[in-house]
């Protein structure tokens, strides 16, 4: 009973197909958007249906058309029209439509149904019982179009043929039918770049900063020396990832990153980074001199010997938390400064070292006995009115 006479035209379009990833990028989706169309027959009625971008990007608008006609003499009237569409296409407002005779008719309070819940809704319009005729006959041809417009979601699976299809309600009957044209849409092309990386040094954090445009907030990003993963990071609201990477060995690393793609956008990489590694800082050790005079208002003289001699740089002696001095290291490693303590008992003296260049900082500290200050005379010179006197 059903005889499928089905064609499909795909229009000129649709052979471009260079560089998809990038015009999504742009928001200019495919140049010369392929058309898709598809007729059949059921009985005496034929049906063609077109999409007018069966490869859209994200935003860009889709009008699906479906045209009524007769392989027969007999008339049959059209009485309500149900486009069904992919549930991540939205309506346009006042875009549907009954063209016929030339002349278009708005389709007023169409029934608009987001998901049937089979990841498929509709848009539908009705009309009264004569209002729209499909003809064949000598002198009597009426080919009723109805068009229904969308805009492409960013939730559409990508890849993926999703099938649209039509339901009508007639006075010879009706049909179901989801025999297309589909609509496929790409992954949205990605761009990633990777920022230059200075004063990067063995055993020391250096920071990687990719930037992601056409990714979304919580996508990943590797980050690759020489083809090995070091680590990943997340994308943030602005579309950047950082991750601290701490060289293992000197000399000239290529560092790129590599955006690993969703199912909604396509992977990318950026350009290889040469990044130079110096070797690791020399480690620095501090030796405090024992303060074996400290006493309380008298100064005594503390003493560092910073190792490696000759580093320079600078150290800082604190009594506790007071700083009591800071001092340059001298070609000979050492470094000191003067302390007057201010009371008896135990002290902690720290002395830190600031590092400089290649060596690296280190501080020491020890405790130190201060010993109460020296008491004066306590007796009185009227004891002594007795030595030499007489009666």
């Amino acid at each position: 009973m059903t005889k499928d006479a089905m064609t499909r035209g795909i229009a000129a379009g649709a052979a471009t197909t260079l560089a998809v990833g990038a015009l999504a990028l742009l928001g200019t989706g495919i140049a010369g958007a392929a058309s898709g169309s598809v007729t059949w027959d059921e009985g005496a009625a034929r049906f063609t249906r077109t999409v007018s971008n069966t490869t859209p990007a994200v935003g860009e608008t889709v009008t699906v058309t479906t045209k009524f006609d007769r392989t027969s003499w007999v008339d049959e009237f059209i009485y309500n029209v149900k486009d069904r569409h992919p549930s991540c296409l939205t309506y346009i407002p006042g875009s549907a439509k009954m063209t016929g005779n030339g002349a278009a008719q708005p389709v007023a309070n169409p029934e608009v149904v987001v998901d049937e819940g089979n990841g498929r809704g509709y848009v539908r319009g009705a009309w009264g019982v004569t209002d729209w005729v499909i003809q064949n006959r000598p002198g009597f041809v009426q080919t009723p179009v109805f068009s229904v417009s969308y805009t492409a979601g960013k939730n559409c699976a990508r890849d993926t043929a999703l099938l649209t299809g039509m339901e009508y309600g007639g006075s010879l009957g009706g049909t179901n039918s989801l025999r297309g044209p589909s609509i496929t849409m790409s992954k949205t092309g990605t761009a990633t770049a990777l920022a230059a990386v200075t004063g990067a040094r063995v055993g020391v954090p250096s920071t990687l900063t990719a930037t992601v445009t056409g990714g979304e907030a919580g996508n990943t990003v590797e980050f690759r020396d020489a083809g090995t993963k070091v680590g990943q990071a997340a994308l943030d609201g602005s579309g950047r990832a950082t991750l601290a990477w701490t060289p293992a060995t000197a000399g000239s690393r290529a560092v790129t990153a590599h955006f690993v793609g969703t199912g909604f956008a396509a992977a990318s990489q950026s350009s290889t980074v040469t990044v130079q590694v110096a070797a690791r800082n020399t480690p620095s050790t501090i030796a405090l001199a024992p303060v074996t005079d400290a006493q309380v208002g008298r100064a005594s003289t503390i003493t560092v010997t910073v190792t490696p001699a000759g580093a320079g740089g600078t150290v800082t002696f604190k009594d506790g938390d007071i700083v009591i001095g800071t001092a340059q290291v001298g070609a000979d490693g050492t470094a000191t400064t003067e302390w007057t303590p201010a009371a008896a008992g135990q002290s902690t003296i720290t002395a830190e070292y600031s590092g400089n260049g290649t060596v690296t900082a280190s501080s020491v500290q020890e405790s130190v006995t201060v010993a109460p200050a020296d008491e004066g005379g306590t007796g009185s010179l009227g004891s002594l009115g007795g030595f030499g006197s007489s009666n």
